[in-house]
């Protein structure tokens, strides 16, 4: 948890209630009294920084300075929702715990709700209940008065809460607009052969299909989308927060030109079909806001041509150390390992654990213009300000050994190595952090221990493995708890037991408080928004370096590095559990037992 989600202005927030500021009708100069006045307020309670509360003010200009404070982390959307209810005398609501009832949602154009920031909720009798963000926006509310027969009752819910509904409006709209045209084009004979059938690729209703996919896929954060051929249709599914869910089932008719409209995306050879192919789409999703480098696999399969896609989204911002969820020892600790001038810092886990996020963090951690640092990646997933980024292409013959020596000649302090792939780069970057250089690299091992024993099975001599690596880090990626349904439950003993806590801790831990998944509209009904990463942290020490030099097993470095205080993947899962951020059920699907 990072400094402003807990301490002083998790106090700020209870006793304001969301610090929403009335505001005058009038000029900008009455505006700025009060902001001046509340302002003032904040600072005498000392509650928050000078800087944070400088920027919210700057933030602010002319416009809200309750959502410039929430803009800054210093105010909560919901205590300003609420406070904003009770200043004009409305009722707060918080939506997302069930689907909207669409003869409400129908009755406003979406135009008119995305221009006014406000969804409908309900109609009761002939009056339409209608949640809006700001109700001082008085231009929004009568262009909402004028596009309605029914009399309307304001309420008011979170910013966030209301565009999160209006971009849900806008996907069914434009699915069912898609879904309509394509029922029309369908109507063709069982004997055409595939040419023909092919000759509707470049028709809109397949177009916007396959636009209207990759869209929806994308504003739900998925990082891969699955085209699967099956023998009766073609099946989509799309991979959010690590977890695969059916999206769709296209029609067999229809599944040939949506594969060839893909692979025209891609630049790919439309006529070879007994290929595997591999090609990249860039695409800038302005809708959902994210900037999109598209990675394509195409892999010809029984039942017909299967496409992969991942996303890549390079508008993301630059990952930090404290929002991995690294506890604040473990953070410390890193943070120290990756300052030093030599030595390597080895991340491992599955495909998909976020070890590429992490070795990110670590660079924006240490990034500063009197260090040299040169990546070897592939692919560059984020661009970093202020370093050198290679791009492997095997094609061309850079390989990451090849670019290695390459690097090695251009006066780096830091090298990031993408992945240790093959016995020769594993040498030249163990050989690397004890030249004068910091490495960073991951590996594919199932923890800490294991990565260190690997590198040997790899070629690596034992007693270079032993002096080079600084720490190894192993992790996963857990999905978190919607904190809008989860529910709080006391685990019996039997269950505790079950999640590896000992007898004697769990009789003593009798009564405490879990939380556990529900699922509700916000979340997709999964019970979980967002990751969370479970961690272990081998620290390289005088023991552990002579065990690896002596060539000792992976059994006997876990051993060594627990009596020095490394914790299981299991144990840091376990804290994180207990805090409330994920589920035991979670936990046990992420960590092998």
């Amino acid at each position: 948890m990072s400094a402003e989600q807990s301490g002083p202005l998790r106090t700020l927030r209870k006793v304001t209630g969301g610090l929403a500021v009335p505001q005058p009708d009038g000029d900008a100069e009455g505006f700025q009294t009060i902001a001046d006045m509340v302002a003032e307020l904040i600072a005498m309670t000392e509650l928050v920084p000078p800087d944070r509360l400088a920027a919210a003010r700057g933030r602010a200009g002319t416009g809200s300075f309750a959502q410039a404070l929430v803009d800054e982390g210093v105010a909560v959307p919901e205590g300003v929702a609420a406070a904003l209810a009770r200043r004009y005398g409305l009722e707060y609501v918080e939506l997302g715990h069930s689907a909207l009832p669409m003869e409400a949602t129908n009755l406003i154009p979406l135009t008119i709700l995305q221009r006014a920031e406000a969804i409908p909720i309900a109609l009761v009798g002939d009056r339409l209940r209608v949640a809006v963000a700001d109700p001082g926006n008085i231009h929004a509310i009568d262009g909402l008065r004028l596009s309605t027969r029914h009399a309307l009752d304001l309420t008011v819910a979170t910013r966030e809460d209301i565009l999160l509904e209006i971009e849900k409006l806008a996907r069914n709209a434009e699915l069912t607009e898609t879904q309509s045209a394509l029922d029309e084009i369908i109507v063709v004979e069982d004997d055409e052969d595939d040419l023909e059938a092919e000759d509707g690729i470049s028709d809109a209703p397949l177009v916007r299909l396959v636009n209207s996919i990759i869209m929806q896929a994308a504003g739900d954060g998925a990082s891969d989308i699955h085209f699967a051929p099956q023998e009766d249709c073609l099946v989509v599914r799309v991979r959010v927060d690590g977890v695969l869910t059916e999206a769709q089932r296209i029609p067999k008719k229809m599944a040939s030109g949506v594969t060839t409209r893909l692979k025209v995306l891609a630049k790919l050879d439309i006529a070879e079909r007994r290929k595997p192919q591999d090609g990249r789409i860039s695409l800038n999703a302005r809708s959902v806001g994210r900037l999109l480098d598209i990675r394509v696999a195409v892999l010809p399969t029984v039942d017909g041509e299967g496409v992969v896609m991942r996303l890549i989204d390079k508008s993301r911002k630059m990952p930090t150390l404290e929002a991995l969820g690294l506890s604040e020892s473990m953070r410390i600790r890193i943070g120290e390992i990756i300052r030093k001038p030599t030595g390597a810092l080895l991340v491992t886990g599955p495909t998909g654990s976020g070890k590429t996020t992490t070795l990110y963090a670590a660079l924006a951690e240490i990034n500063r213009p009197e260090i040299n640092i040169i990546t070897v990646e592939d692919p560059v997933e984020l661009r970093v300000t202020g370093t050198n980024q290679v791009q492997i292409n095997n094609k061309a013959g850079l390989t990451f050994s090849g670019a290695l020596r390459t690097i090695l000649r251009s006066d780096p302090d830091v090298i990031m190595v993408g992945e240790i792939r093959d016995t020769e780069t594993a040498k030249i970057s163990i050989e690397s952090a004890l030249t004068g250089h910091f490495v960073l690299s991951t590996l594919h091992t199932n923890d800490a221990p294991g990565a260190v024993t690997r590198l040997n099975e790899m070629g690596v001599e034992p007693f270079l493995t032993g002096s080079a690596v600084s720490a190894v880090l192993a992790q996963r990626l857990a999905r978190k708890l919607c904190a809008n349904c989860c529910e709080m439950y006391v685990p019996s003993v039997d269950e505790l037991l079950a999640a590896r806590i000992t007898p004697e801790v769990a009789a003593q831990r009798e009564g405490m408080v879990l939380y556990r998944k529900v699922g509700c509209p916000r979340c997709n009904r999964t019970g979980y928004r967002g990751r969370i990463g479970i961690f272990q942290l081998l620290v390289m020490n005088d023991e552990l370096e002579k065990l690896t030099a002596s060539g000792s097993s992976r059994d006997e470095l876990e051993r060594a590095a627990a009596a020095h205080g490394m914790r299981s993947l299991w144990d840091d899962g376990i804290a994180k559990v207990s805090a409330g951020l994920t589920s035991i059920e979670e936990l046990a699907r992420v960590v092998t037992l």
